[in-house]
């Protein structure tokens, strides 16, 4: 029997998804309008409890429709998840059901917009509200727990009140909210990933305003160093695919960018390119930056290697290339980017967790996209406690 049943909004690639399974969960459905994320949620999600099958995938848009968006299928959403959830709460009466709403995250990120088309730029500004539309659902379908997960700065700044009213529209609901700043690795995510969290839980507490659970900081165990995540992986030269183990493939390497990796060791700056065995391998917006004067050196985590011992960067949608980040491999014998599969493991994806796509880029950007798994079990777990110990 599982512990919960679980509706996962915005589910992406499935790594919300497959930490619910992991925390003993049932996920009746997941909602996302990227098509190109099918394949790869429902093989690799399927249920290990009650009736053993695939959660269903809507390839649904959720915004409503109207004239100025057309395209929104936000009643077809509702009439899905009014037939899913009727019949499995029948089913299942007394297990409660959990609510993800991992909405994407770029649109709270800071970007430069200079390249964008106005067509983006605007499908951009309109999933700022995503959030909130799944007010309407928890509103309707009354879930006993919901989890929110997204950018940490959406705590703040000019995004702030589109997160702190949302915990207001679920307090207003009945809901105990707690909400944090947590970083990953202090999962057991081998990668320093700092995120905004949502936990709430109905409670006949949630008015009371000193009634506010606490988000966990921290599961009390070990980080997981770079180094003990890829150790088990084979070998890879730039360019190269390994046919036994699922998406181990890099990007090649330019040969300025291999002198690049080849002349800094892991963990240090590229701060020291125009002085290498190559010559100057400096980049030129870092010339442009020291003409200037300013004092201003530029990223010094570009084109260079992770640091073995310690939990990696963020892992972005564009980790494969190492112009984007500090995403050189740590192991100065291989002289190259991270594989699709060493950024699966560094957002604690299991190896047999395939991703299913004929392009790189898509691949890529389902891992970067991704909730870690590791991050998404302990939550609900611990939201779980919480709720059950509301019952007592």
């Amino acid at each position: 029997m599982p512990k919960f049943l679980a509706v996962d909004f915005y589910c992406g690639a499935g790594g919300t998804t497959r930490g619910l399974l992991d925390a003993g969960g049932y996920v009746i459905a997941g909602i996302d309008k990227d098509g190109d994320c099918r394949i790869t949620y429902t093989r690799n999600n399927r249920n290990e409890t009650l009736d053993r099958k695939y959660p269903k995938f809507l390839a649904l848009d959720m915004f409503p429709s109207s004239p100025e968006y057309p395209q929104g299928q936000q009643k077809e959403v509702r009439d899905e998840l009014n037939e899913l959830i009727r019949e499995y709460r029948a089913l299942l009466p007394g297990v409660p059901l959990l609510f993800t709403i991992c909405a994407p995250c770029q649109s709270f990120t800071k970007f430069v917009q200079r390249n964008m088309s106005k067509e983006r730029a605007k499908d951009r500004d309109r999933s700022k509200d995503l959030l909130t539309q799944t007010v309407a659902f928890i509103e309707e379908f009354q879930p006993d727990m919901v989890i929110s997960e997204n950018v940490a700065s959406i705590d703040s700044g000019q995004y702030k009140k589109i997160w702190t009213g949302f915990q207001a529209d679920l307090r207003k609901r009945g809901y105990a909210v707690g909400a944090g700043r947590v970083c990953a690795s202090k999962f057991g995510v081998p990668q320093r990933r700092r995120r905004s969290v949502i936990t709430a839980f109905k409670s006949e507490q949630a008015s009371e305003s000193a009634f506010n659970p606490q988000v966990p900081l921290s599961a009390n165990i070990d980080e997981v160093s770079v180094y003990q995540a890829l150790k088990d992986l084979p070998s890879l030269e730039a360019g190269e695919k390994n046919g036994k183990v699922p998406n181990h493939e890099c990007r090649n390497l330019k040969p300025i960018n291999r002198q690049r990796l080849m002349s800094v060791k892991p963990g240090e700056s590229n701060f020291g390119f125009a002085e290498t065995e190559f010559g100057d391998l400096s980049l030129e917006c870092h010339r442009k930056l020291e003409a200037k004067g300013k004092g201003n050196r530029g990223f010094g985590d570009v084109y260079t290697r992770m640091h073995p011992d310690r939990p990696s960067p963020t892992i972005t949608t564009r980790f494969l290339s190492v112009s984007n980040g500090r995403f050189g491999h740590y192991d100065t014998n291989q002289v190259r980017g991270l594989s699709l599969r060493e950024g699966a493991a560094l957002q604690s994806f299991s190896d047999d967790y395939k991703f299913y796509s004929k392009g790189m880029d898509t691949n890529a950007r389902m891992i970067g996209n991704a909730v870690p798994p590791k991050l998404s079990a302990y939550m609900a777990e611990c939201l779980l406690d919480l709720w059950s110990g509301t019952l007592k």
